[in-house]
């Protein structure tokens, strides 16, 4: 989940969408360099029990696969970023506008709070449908701790994929359309709230940090972004976790019937304490990632114009 920034629109400006869209994809980018590795770590540690922490973690990671075992399932992310960002961006602002009546962003009349939450819970149901492929494929390649090349002398089942296209196509093949949207309800229980709340943060400590009539600087967005993603994460966390459990399912047998019974086995067998596991990584990945992609978009936007 990439949680990113809003618009920033003077009265009488708006942003075409061409240049949301650019913006919207070299922010999205960013960010992504910025925070993968330590996502690989997260959605190992949620997925796999070989690692007694993050620690462990990323020194087998490295020690195994080199620095590039961390940017994993990256180059798919990267490619779709743009199109995600531009129907979150869209989609939240669009909807912020109808919401409030207005036409335009003004930081003089700023909208009320269950507004901002509502928008963004509105972001939230457009753009998922459109990550959960990818999000399952970036999740699968992330697990694949040994090389595609070594697979007929490994038989190992972690080893199975070529690379994103590759991996949709097995999928695909295997289980259908269907397939490719294992564990989207779990993804939209994850994304749908948070990106609400993620946008409600972030607005909440501009308004605080900032006086009235003014624009945020540099700092404040960098800070208030940092701290919104960071809260965001914080709250999907334990959906995460069933959502990366269950997109890992069916490699080799099926374990979970679904959301509810994926949820129900692993506290189970690991305690209430499996749903904050990656909450570490979640957190530290959080606060520089969306700090730099709130920046970079807002400055972005104001560039272009």
């Amino acid at each position: 989940m990439a949680f990113a920034g809003t618009f920033l629109c003077l009265p009488g400006e708006s942003a075409m969408p061409s240049t949301e869209f650019v913006a919207g994809w070299i922010s999205g980018a960013l960010g992504l360099v910025v925070g993968h590795p330590i996502d690989t770590v997260k959605v190992r540690l949620q997925t796999q029990s070989r690692y007694r922490g993050v620690l462990d973690c990323v020194v087998k990671t490295y020690k195994k696969e080199t620095i590039w075992g961390f940017f994993k399932g990256m180059s798919f992310p990267v490619c779709s970023v743009a199109i995600s960002n531009s129907l979150m961006f869209g989609s939240y602002s669009n909807a912020l506008l109808y919401i409030t009546g207005t036409e335009y962003k003004d930081w003089n009349n700023r909208p009320q709070n269950h507004q901002i939450f509502l928008a963004g819970c509105c972001g939230g149901v457009v753009q998922v449908y459109f990550t959960a492929p990818i999000d399952l494929i970036k999740v699968r390649l992330q697990n694949q701790t040994e090389s595609f090349k070594r697979q007929a002398k490994l038989d190992n089942l972690q080893a199975r994929y070529r690379g994103p296209v590759h991996c949709a196509a097995s999928i695909f093949k295997a289980e259908g359309i269907k397939g490719l949207y294992r564990g989207s309800t779990a993804l939209v229980l994850r994304d749908v709230p948070t990106i609400g709340l993620y946008f409600l943060t972030y607005e909440v400590l501009c308004r605080r940090m900032t006086s009235v009539g003014e624009i945020p600087g540099s700092w404040t967005m960098l800070f208030a972004g940092g701290c919104a993603g960071t809260v965001g994460w914080a709250a999907a966390n334990p959906m995460d976790v069933i959502k990366s459990r269950l997109q890992m399912d069916g490699i080799q047998v099926v374990q979970y019937r679904g959301i509810l019974d994926c949820i129900s086995k692993s506290i189970k067998q690991e305690g209430f304490r499996v749903l904050c596991k990656g909450l570490t990584a979640n957190s530290v990945r959080a606060f520089p990632v969306n700090a730099v992609t709130f920046l970079s978009f807002e400055k972005l936007l104001e560039t272009f114009r």
